[in-house]
C-alpha cells in the first residue's frame, strides 16, 4: 500500500486535490481526512464542546489513525470514521467496513505533525496558497456545510486558526517532498502526482508477482524433492 500525506492551511484544497488525485488514478485508493480522528469528547455538554481549541495537534489522535493504518497494511479493512461538525462530537459508521487500496491519501492540517506518521508516507504534499484566500474558502465551506456563523466563524480564525497555522502548519512546508501552488485544482501538479503514483503502483504489481511466483516455483520444488525415491 502506498501512503501519499497532504499538508496545508485550513481552505487551501487539500480536500480537493485528495479527490483530483483519486478520479485520476485508474487503482484502487481511499481518501481518510484527520478530521475524522478528532478526539472525542462524549462527557462535556455542547457548551464546552464548542470552546476547545480545534486547530491544535493535541485535539487529533494519531494513534488511533496510526493503528488503523497498521491494520489496512496487514490486509483488513478498518471500520469508518467520521465527525459531526455541527454537533462537535464523533460520528463514526463501525458498520461501513474500508478495504485495504493500493493507494492511502491522508489529508489535514496536521498530517506531517507526527514523525511515525511521516515515516509512513511515500510522497508528502504541501499546499502552498495565500492565507487571505484560504479565509475567504474557510467562510464560505464553514457556513455552507458545516452551520457556523460569521461571528463564530472570525472569532475562531482570530483566537486558533491564525495562531495555530503561524506556530504549525506554515511550517510543514519543510516536510514536503512536493509543493503544490493555487490549491487543489492545480492540474499540472495532479498529472505529476498521478504519474508518479501510478508508476509506484506498477513497480508495487511486479514486485508482488515476483515474489508470489518464487515462492510457487520453490514449492513446487520441494514438492518434486519430497517425491524422489
Amino acid at each position: 500500500m502506498i501512503i501519499v500525506g497532504i499538508c496545508g492551511a485550513s481552505g487551501s484544497g487539500k480536500s480537493t486535490l485528495a479527490k483530483r488525485i483519486k478520479d485520476s488514478l485508474a487503482c484502487s485508493c481511499t481518501i481518510i481526512g484527520q478530521d475524522c480522528y478528532y478526539r472525542n469528547f462524549p462527557d462535556l455538554p455542547f457548551s464546552e464542546r464548542i470552546k476547545l481549541n480545534y486547530d491544535e495537534p493535541g485535539i487529533f489522535d494519531f494513534d488511533e489513525l496510526l493503528a488503523d493504518i497498521d491494520l489496512l497494511e496487514c490486509g483488513k479493512p478498518i471500520t469508518t470514521k467520521g465527525y459531526d461538525y455541527v454537533n462537535y462530537e464523533r460520528a463514526d459508521s463501525p458498520d461501513v467496513l474500508i478495504p485495504p487500496p493500493e493507494v492511502l491519501v491522508l489529508e489535514g492540517i496536521h498530517m506531517f505533525f507526527d514523525k511515525r506518521l511521516c515515516d509512513r508516507m511515500a510522497l508528502k504534499v504541501y499546499l502552498h496558497v495565500d492565507v487571505d484566500i484560504c479565509l475567504l474558502r474557510r467562510i464560505k465551506r464553514d457556513i455552507k456545510a458545516r452551520g457556523r456563523s460569521i461571528d463564530n466563524i472570525a472569532e475562531q480564525y482570530v483566537e486558533t486558526v491564525k495562531p495555530v497555522y503561524e506556530k504549525y502548519i506554515a511550517n510543514y512546508i519543510n516536510d514536503a517532498d512536493f509543493a503544490v501552488m493555487r490549491g487543489g485544482k492545480n492540474k499540472m501538479a495532479i498529472d505529476a502526482i498521478s504519474a508518479y503514483l501510478t508508476t509506484k503502483v506498477l513497480a508495487e504489481r511486479f514486485e508482488e508477482h515476483e515474489a508470489t511466483q518464487t515462492a510457487a516455483e520453490k514449492a513446487s520444488e520441494s514438492a518434486d524433492i519430497e517425491e524422489l525415491p
